[in-house]
């Protein structure tokens, strides 16, 4: 046997170590007859823990003839098959990379499931693969409520807490569209490396400050003690020194060696969560075998010695033990069950490899906004509905407001309208938001629909995807533009993916709201005035909506919510925040920034933009701030030039509807593209690129956009940013050449 062939090493050691019944020694003297667990459930939970341990082997031996792509394994983590047998499949699991036990075992709960086959199109990734559809080598299924899971690095556990705390929530408000029984629970499992992440301690504090205020968190966190991160090795007292007296959490240690003391354990924690709501956190001990993935070589980073000491605390050759001294099973009989599973698994995988595969882009792509959920927009509440909400407001709904006050109505409009619709944030609730957008929505709701959340971006959207998972239209907010950025990961590596890699059998519809940009008077520097939205170009599938005036964000956000209830899409909604209070447009008083509340079955739909003036020698494509400083330009450029001109603006920054934009400006002689946020990698520079690349005749088009610069405070904070004055600039020289 090579030095470096570890997997043909314990794939030996399991059948002459049970052979010559040298076993290692029990970690404690339970019995089952002490118990009053059935022989039969200890030989289901071993069976799915050999089955699993075949695939790892079989899928390594296919990775080295090139069949087979990614082969991270569960060898070491069979353990949580336990989990699998003790957990109903209607609690919904967020799990680690190495549940391939848990996988099968729960698979048994359903009638005609077919895990072996399922995961073997995983790991080939295969267009057949039930789940994602050949996209990633994940572990998931609808039937059996496992939403798929790609790094797992700790980024699925604040969703894992929101869908939990949604719950109680969902049950309590009577949603019909809600996904989870009333007395569910949620499942979310993790390595001892991923614990360390600033998310789970996200998740985790989040979970226990719900509990401290006296709210409900129906979760089970499992933590897979392997001791190991990759290379790094984890120390065995940290996970138990830094849990083991969480105030909220309650803490349960098991072993993961050991099938009964697992058991007891688990059983345990299940149904404490059940009955009391709140967090649970169970620490598995256990191995890990083979290495941290395909390529990964142990030797390279671990004593020889250390490597054998842990092969042979295979929990294979722990559970054969326990079911022999249980009389469960002989030797022969669990010898047999293991080559047993080797000729099932082996014909099944080489079955897999000659399924067929991804190949166009257009194939990987269908997925990135799919939707398997079906689901219409209920009806508009009646007017009736609408003054009782408004009260003394409604006397005031058809006169002309900013955009502040009409995002206010908008939201009122649409929690009326659906249900399944909740507001949260910091400083959301009884404050009515820092620039008062959300005031009086608490009053209307109620502190079920309406609520403060943590200082935390991340549990923020993480709360988002969770209620997203269980049937709700969440509207949460980012409190400003900057600080998304502490959160990224959750839109980005999360919410964005998950239609993606479960072909939109799984969805998490979300509406992000966001105040943001630039221009603000009276409150300066970057992270307040912050003018960039390149992190949302590149995020297929999500939308991306920036509203320029009052009338068009009550519109707009309509549509971004019944897009979210219909299709399970991911909104980001930004906010110009400098925008919010203008009410006048060329000169004080005019009153032409205030708009009148649209009609409620107005909407604008995804890609519409809007065209201000006919004018064929020059097209201002533009949006937010950047719509209102250009209709001030229009007027001066049009004398300057003594012609008229165009201004459009995008509103919806993702998708641009580019051939409609073509269209626009295809009489035009000059273009010019004002956008607010930074030159180096805003829309501006990819609409440019788009526009010059697909014209049918020579452009005369510039960019001018924000410098690559953060904002200053004081006198100087629109210094960077395009200007009234800089527009009218721009557009002369660019007319005038």
């Amino acid at each position: 046997m090579s030095l470096f062939n570890r997997d043909e090493v314990v794939d030996q050691n399991f059948t002459k170590c049970v052979n010559d019944g040298n076993l290692p020694k029990a970690r404690t003297n339970l019995l089952l007859s002490q118990t009053n667990i059935r022989s039969s459930v200890l030989i289901s939970i071993f069976e799915s823990q050999v089955f699993s341990r075949h695939m790892d082997l079989k899928a390594r031996l296919l990775k080295n003839e090139g069949k087979c792509f990614y082969t991270i394994g569960s060898s070491g983590h069979e353990g949580n098959a336990v989990f699998g047998k003790v957990f109903p499949y209607t609690d919904m699991a967020f799990l680690h990379y190495r549940s391939g036990p848990f996988f099968i075992e729960r698979s048994k709960q359903i009638p005609k499931a077919t895990p072996l086959y399922d995961m073997a199109l995983s790991f080939m990734a295969s267009s057949e693969d039930p789940i994602s559809g050949g996209r990633h080598k994940v572990i998931g299924s609808k039937p059996l409520n496992i939403p798929p899971q790609t790094s797992t690095i700790a980024s699925h556990l604040p969703k894992a807490v929101g869908t939990a705390f949604s719950i109680d929530r969902a049950k309590g408000l009577g949603i019909p569209e809600r996904e989870l029984k009333g007395d569910s629970i949620v499942i979310c499992s993790f390595g001892d490396a991923s614990a360390n992440h600033a998310t789970a301690l996200s998740a985790f504090n989040t979970a226990r400050w719900i509990t401290h205020a006296g709210g409900h968190v129906p979760i089970v966190f499992i933590c897979e003690d392997n001791g190991t991160g990759i290379s790094v090795p984890t120390d065995k007292r940290w996970i138990e020194q830094n849990f083991s007296d969480l105030p909220g959490i309650n803490y349960i240690q098991a072993d993961g060696l050991h099938l009964i003391d697992l058991i007891i354990n688990t059983r345990r924690a299940e149904q404490d969560c059940r009955i009391n709501r709140s967090p649970i956190f169970i620490h598995m001990r256990t191995v890990r075998l083979m290495g941290h993935a395909g390529s990964d070589v142990e030797v390279g980073y671990r004593p020889l010695a250390e490597i054998e000491a842990t092969e042979f605390n295979d929990p294979l050759l722990h559970s054969a033990r326990i079911l022999m001294e249980n009389k469960c099973l002989s030797a022969e009989e669990i010898l047999n069950l293991y080559e047993s599973a080797r000729a099932q698994i082996g014909p099944v995988y080489d079955a897999a490899t000659l399924r067929p595969k991804l190949e166009s882009s257009k194939d990987v792509m269908a997925s990135i906004t799919a939707n398997q959920t079906t689901r219409k927009a209920p009806k508009q509440a009646t007017q009736k509905a609408r003054k009782e909400l408004f009260g003394k407001e409604f006397k005031r709904i058809d006169q002309p407001q900013h955009m502040a006050k009409l995002i206010n109505y908008a939201l009122s409009d649409i929690m009326l309208r659906y249900e399944n619709t909740l507001v949260f944030g910091e400083d959301v609730a009884q404050k009515g938001g820092v620039y008062h957008v959300t005031a009086d929505l608490y009053k209307q709701y109620g502190i079920r629909r309406v609520f403060d959340s943590s200082l935390d971006e991340t549990s923020i959207i993480g709360f988002g995807i969770g209620f997203g998972h269980n049937g709700f239209v969440p509207i949460p907010e980012i409190q400003f533009l900057a600080y998304l950025h502490n959160a990224e990961d959750q839109l980005r590596g999360e919410a964005a993916t998950l239609a993606f890699f479960s072909e939109g059998q799984f969805t998490n519809p979300m509406v992000l709201r966001v105040p943001g940009l630039g221009y603000q008077k009276g409150f300066g520097g970057h992270f307040h005035n912050d003018n960039s939205l390149t992190i949302f170009r590149d995020l297929p599938g999500v939308i991306l909506a920036v509203p320029s005036n009052g009338a068009d964000a009550a519109k707009m956000l309509r549509t971004a919510v019944r897009e979210a209830h219909v299709n399970g899409r991911v909104v980001v909604f930004v906010e110009p925040i400098a925008l919010y209070m203008i009410k006048d447009l060329h000169e004080p008083k005019d009153g032409k920034w205030n708009f009148q509340y649209p009609d409620l079955y107005e909407e604008i739909p995804l890609g519409e933009f809007a065209e201000y003036g006919i004018g064929k020698t020059l097209t201002i494509i533009t949006y937010g701030n950047g719509l209102y400083l250009s209709l001030q330009a229009q007027k001066e450029i049009e004398k300057k030039l003594k012609k008229k001109i165009k201004v459009i603006d995008l509103r919806w920054l993702s998708d641009i509807n580019l051939p409609h934009v073509q269209e626009a400006i295809d009489t035009c002689e000059n273009v010019l593209i004002v956008d607010e946020c930074r030159r180096t990698g805003c829309h501006g520079e990819g609409l440019l690129a788009n526009l010059v690349g697909e014209s049918k005749k020579p452009l005369n088009i510039k960019l001018h956009a924000a410098e690559d610069s953060f904002i200053s405070l004081g006198v100087a904070a629109t210094a960077t940013l395009p200007s009234k004055e800089s527009i009218i600039q721009h557009a002369v020289e660019l007319v005038n050449g």
